[in-house]
């Protein structure tokens, strides 16, 4: 099964640089994804790539930091903030990044696709 996120620019920025080797959400996906397409958001706004799932990790926030940080491509302080309200925390380790020749809107990319993924979708 493959997904989209939506990932801010300066992240994926982080992620083609091999900076970024976790990608952190509160939820789990609830079917097996083992593929990643990636949407950088306005003001970008296009689909520039993909990755393979190594490994999902969740746990409470804290310890998933611990086996993330030296990777995690955010600061401790956003990594707080975006769970500051949350026992869980996810994260998705990222594989090999393949970049797509030439960015695609999401039209482009399927025509089904209305709008942005608020934090992902599932591809067919």
């Amino acid at each position: 099964m493959r997904a989209m996120l939506s990932i801010k620019p300066e992240f994926v920025e982080q992620i083609v640089l091999g900076r970024k080797k976790f990608e952190f959400r509160k939820v789990l996906f609830r079917q097996r994804v083992t593929t990643i397409v990636v949407y950088a958001t306005k003001p970008y706004g296009k689909v520039v790539g993909e990755f393979n799932v190594s490994n999902i990790l969740e746990d409470i926030p804290q310890s998933i930091w611990n086996q993330t940080s030296e990777y995690a491509g955010i600061s401790k302080d956003f990594f707080d903030k975006y769970y500051s309200e949350s026992d869980k925390a996810v994260a998705i380790e990222i594989g090999k990044f393949i970049p797509y020749s030439e960015p695609l809107t999401l039209k482009e990319f399927d025509q089904n696709i209305r709008s942005a993924p608020q934090s992902f979708i599932y591809l067919q």
